[in-house]
């Protein structure tokens, strides 16, 4: 599973991140915005501009916020709607598309 690696201490304070093969590069653009301003943040992919199954990233990103392993999340995909229903998913999330 993706979140495995990330169990380890540190990461409470963090924004966790995740997308689709869609939304890479606005990914990345978002990564640049939060290192500007000093926030620390967990990538937890896609890495890639292949075609990826998104509810593996909404997922991850989720059970990281529900653990309590990172304080945020932020998804992203194509439309916002398939990423968010994946999060949903995950018990104690409560994820919305935002435009």
């Amino acid at each position: 599973m993706i979140i495995d690696k990330y169990y380890q201490k540190g990461f409470e304070k963090m924004i966790a991140i995740g997308n689709d093969h869609i939304a890479y590069d606005m990914k990345l653009e978002i990564i640049e915005h939060l290192k500007s301003k000093g926030l620390d943040y967990l990538d937890c992919g896609s890495d890639t501009k292949d075609q990826v199954d998104y509810p593996d990233y909404g997922y991850a990103v989720a059970k990281l916020v529900s653990q309590g392993i990172c304080e945020r999340g932020v998804l992203i995909c194509g439309s916002g709607v398939g990423i968010s229903i994946s999060a949903n998913k995950v018990n104690g999330i409560r994820c919305v598309v935002c435009s």
